[in-house]
């Protein structure tokens, strides 16, 4: 019997790089490669890298050669952020034998065969990622048929002061929507009910396609797909946000009543040192008209503390800002420079302690709203309805609509049903309930 082909794919940073690798996944499955934990000996590794942070650059060189120590005879395919900034520091490494840029993922699957058959030395295939379209893939429903993402866009127009980002990913280009539609539909026929459009600057989608088509008809259209119970959305920025995006999807029934914002501060003067689109009064503004318009819904955000120039008053202002506008999870990171953004030559860095320091305040003051927030959403909802996802053997584990955890006992797992749950108690962090 012929060997069958191992290979491992390792995936660093965020849900857009775990969508591509999960392409490379299932495309090197159909051609009968046997898909291995990264720590087995493999004839085949691909790394797909990160490079939002300068500690992402190091944690990419690090899983490489972790990659080459493992197995030296292997085939090591480098892709991703880190590959597509620095390629000719990825193809160095020795053990490397592809550096691969972000806009040729989806021919990894086949690079990689090619590879396995025949010695060649390391080439560096990094092409401008200002060339070229939207890289098409289609990844269909995960094994455990509970959540699916679907890539509809990549890249950024913006240029914040922190993010090396739009380097990696270039200029918002939008996944033709019939092929959005055609994807949702393959992952509904697999019994998956639930899907999250995301990108690299989600609200952007449709800056680039003609006839005005925007995010929120996009929306609107993946509602109309049967099987697809609920519709979720990658981050979104504050400005994007608006009236007439809200007045919009108000009223789709599939959009859960949960949005990731990616505000970064609550301080006017930092946003604008950070280069962002907006301030604290539009993005309180669009807030406010977003939960008046949508019931129960729950919010969460991107936070960095300590940016060069945040003093003890700005900081305050922050702390305010989230005090005041309650949000359920809170994703919190003290500044980290990154060589090439204009943030990392500013003056007035701020000390490192203080930054951690300020981390941990609103860490405990968000402790603290999730909490209040959590018992008033089970006074008003005693009974909610739950996508279950995960079993540890005593409780499955899912999330309501508006993207509350919610644990139940149960002796069988109940991944990728929706059951009503009777709401019980809280612990901050999970709300328990019951079966009924």
């Amino acid at each position: 019997m012929e060997k069958k082909i191992k290979a491992a794919v390792l995936t660093l940073g965020c849900r857009v790089n775990q969508y591509e690798s999960d392409f490379i996944i299932k495309e090197l499955e159909k051609a009968g490669v046997q898909i291995c934990p990264f720590s087995e000996v493999c004839d085949l590794y691909v790394i797909n890298t990160c490079s939002v942070t300068g500690e992402s650059d190091r944690k990419s060189r690090q899983m490489i050669r972790r990659a080459t120590k493992t197995n030296p005879q292997a085939k090591v395919i480098v892709t991703g952020c880190f590959s597509q900034i620095n390629p000719e520091d990825a193809g160095k490494i020795p053990g490397v034998s592809y550096v691969c840029g972000n806009n040729l993922k989806s021919k990894i699957p086949q690079i990689a065969l090619e590879l396995l058959e025949k010695d060649m030395p390391c080439t560096v295939n990094v092409p401008s990622i200002y060339e070229g379209g939207f890289d098409t893939m289609c990844v269909g429903a995960p094994l455990t048929r509970t959540r699916a993402f679907v890539k509809v866009e990549d890249g950024c127009d913006s240029r914040c002061a922190y993010c090396i980002i739009p380097y990696a990913r270039g200029n918002v280009r939008s996944c033709p929507p019939k092929n959005v539609i055609n994807e949702v539909k393959a992952i509904a026929d697999e019994g998956c009910v639930e899907v999250v459009l995301t990108g690299i600057e989600t609200a952007a989608y449709g800056k680039d396609l003609e006839n005005g088509y925007t995010l929120a008809d996009l929306i609107i259209d993946v509602s109309k797909i049967d099987g697809i119970e609920r519709i979720r959305l990658g981050s979104l920025d504050p400005a994007s946000i608006t009236k007439s995006f809200v007045d919009k999807v108000k009223d789709v029934k599939k959009l859960m009543p949960h949005f990731h914002i990616s505000m970064q501060s609550g301080n006017t003067k930092t946003l604008n040192a950070m280069r962002r689109k907006y301030n604290i009064e539009m993005a309180k503004a669009n807030i406010d008209y977003l939960r008046q318009s949508i019931d129960n819904v729950m919010l969460s955000a991107d936070v960095i503390t300590g940016f060069p120039g945040e003093s003890d008053e700005d900081f305050e202002k922050t702390l305010e800002f989230f005090k005041e506008n309650r949000f359920l999870h809170l994703h919190m990171f003290p500044y980290s420079k990154r060589k090439g953004t204009v943030a990392c030559e500013m003056k007035e860095q701020v000390d490192e302690g203080i930054k951690r320091q300020r981390l941990h305040m609103l860490e405990r003051q968000q402790r603290e709203t999730k909490l209040q927030l959590l018992l008033e959403y089970m006074e008003k909802n005693p009974v909610i309805p739950v996508l279950f996802e995960v079993f540890d053997g005593t409780f499955a584990e899912g999330h309501s609509p508006s993207f509350v955890e919610i644990r139940v006992e149960s002796d069988a797992s109940l991944g990728g049903e929706i059951h009503n749950v009777k709401l019980t108690h809280t612990d901050g962090h999970f709300i328990f309930g019951e079966l009924i």
